[in-house]
């Protein structure tokens, strides 16, 4: 059994959206959700499919003995769905290209610090650009840099506004990400 753990930091969306497809897999499970917010949406979706939820500090977070939690589910696979904070270079080193994340625009415009959720779609709207979509890509030591495992783009010309764009991309994320997870692990 492959366990993956997926570190989420708002409402979870993403992060159903993979636990669903993995519900009846019998090579592989999700293990665990870590996030660093006791009033993350993602809790209550874990709880729905009994997957235990691992709430954490910033500053626990930033402590290389935290890999003592993280090796506790014997991860083959660390997910980021929606998480914000920057992982340590201790956590990047002891899983290297076993971290990745996915990103709501096509990396590498609209990455970097700052830009998630929203602030992404807001520039790419502002910017007027002809499309968006969506990256999946290992983490590495710098915000939305590591090499890109999988890219969707869609017209976004139709859109009137951000949360529109936002919406779309949300669509593309859905139906990739457990997909691309699944892939990793075969």
């Amino acid at each position: 059994m492959k366990n993956v753990i997926i570190f989420a930091s708002g409402s979870g969306s993403n992060a159903e959206t993979i636990i669903k497809h993995f519900e009846n897999n019998n090579s592989i499970r999700i293990a665990a959700v870590f996030t660093n917010r006791s009033d993350a949406g993602v809790i209550d979706r874990a709880k729905k499919y009994n997957i235990s939820s691992v709430i954490f500090s910033k500053s626990e977070f930033t402590e290389e003995s935290f890999l003592d939690k993280i090796t506790s589910y014997n991860p083959e696979l660390i997910v980021l769905a929606g998480f914000l904070l920057k992982v340590p270079d201790y956590m990047i080193k002891a899983y290297p290209n076993k971290i990745i994340n996915i990103h709501p625009a096509l990396l590498p415009k609209y990455g970097g610090k700052g830009m998630y959720g929203i602030h992404v779609h807001k520039a790419v709207f502002e910017n007027k650009e002809p499309e968006s979509g969506m990256t999946i890509h290992y983490v590495n030591e710098h915000y939305d840099e590591g090499n890109i495992i999988f890219q969707e783009s869609i017209n976004v010309t139709d859109c009137n506004s951000p949360e529109e764009i936002a919406a779309k991309v949300l669509t593309l994320e859905h139906k990739n990400f457990p997909v691309v997870v699944e892939q990793l692990l075969k």
